[in-house]
């Protein structure tokens, strides 16, 4: 059936305007002015960006399934914040899939397209924030001043990011990424070093909460350096660059933060176990 498709024609970087260049990337690039119907024809030839539209739209395929797995405990007001989470877990990867999808149909359109992933990466930032103010608060924090304004500063915060990194497109594309892995990792670094003492909980989710933390981290290096494709341009054209290997780290870290968090759940009140017969950790992971 595929033989009777025309599939789109790819370029090198010499043939497309230098707003849709990406480093060390010097082939498998789409029509800069591509039509809806060749940007979907896309996802099933091989470019340079067809694995990051692949992973995360698999991804959010699975949280898809998760968050209709959990339907029976939407009732119960304790699960709230955490079905907040795993819609801004559904949100970030389809607009990020559907933003390397469509991003090729013109410049004015890519930027639109981003936009449109930052604001989705601004939510799921928002949603770490309110499920970590609900379950992951060391006892001692619960009730202080830090928690009384840490979900209205993480409102303010994802406004000023999404601003921010539209701004990015201009010209400061490392800012935007790294900072959302800082601000998603900041509880748990002063939960580290800043929180002493009794009621500083440690427990099998902190372990969980260091790889997250750590994953995080790596994200915000492949995003700022480039790395491995600015070593060997052309190399890595296709498969192995680095917003492919941010693409997978992500997930793999938004996987270890769930784990994360449904350990915190599980610990900071007893609940009906039946959530966790059907959570995460019972989800086969991709």
């Amino acid at each position: 059936m595929l033989n009777l498709i025309k599939l789109p024609q790819v370029f090198t970087i010499n043939q497309v305007p230098k707003v849709f260049h990406e480093d060390g990337i010097i082939s498998g690039y789409r029509h800069p002015c591509s039509s809806a119907k060749d940007c979907v024809l896309s996802l099933f030839q091989l470019t340079n960006e067809t694995l990051n539209i692949w992973t995360h739209f698999l991804f959010f395929l699975w949280k898809l399934l998760t968050v209709v797995l959990v339907k029976d405990d939407w009732q119960d007001p304790f699960t709230w914040p955490f079905l907040v989470f795993l819609l801004s877990c559904c949100l970030y990867p389809l607009a990020s899939s559907c933003a390397h999808t469509f991003s090729t149909m013109s410049e004015r359109a890519r930027h639109i397209c981003f936009f449109f992933d930052y604001g989705a990466l601004s939510f799921y930032s928002l949603g770490s924030a309110i499920t970590y103010s609900s379950y992951s608060f060391p006892d001692k924090w619960v009730i202080s001043t830090f928690h009384k304004y840490y979900v209205p500063i993480a409102v303010v915060n994802s406004v000023i990011s999404t601003a921010l990194a539209c701004y990015s497109r201009l010209g400061l594309p490392f800012f935007y990424y790294n900072y959302h892995s800082i601000k998603r990792s900041f509880l748990y670094f002063t939960s580290i070093f800043v929180c002493n003492g009794e009621g500083c909980t440690v427990n099998e989710a902190s372990t969980v909460h260091y790889q997250h933390t750590s994953l995080a981290v790596l994200t915000g290096f492949l995003f700022a350096t480039h790395l491995p494709e600015r070593l060997a341009p052309g190399s890595f054209d296709y498969i192995g660059h680095s917003h492919q290997l941010f693409h997978v780290f992500a997930i793999i870290g938004t996987h270890f933060q769930m784990t994360a968090i449904e350990l915190d759940m599980y610990m900071s009140s007893v609940w009906d176990f039946s959530l966790l017969e059907i959570s995460f950790l019972q989800v086969p992971f991709l």
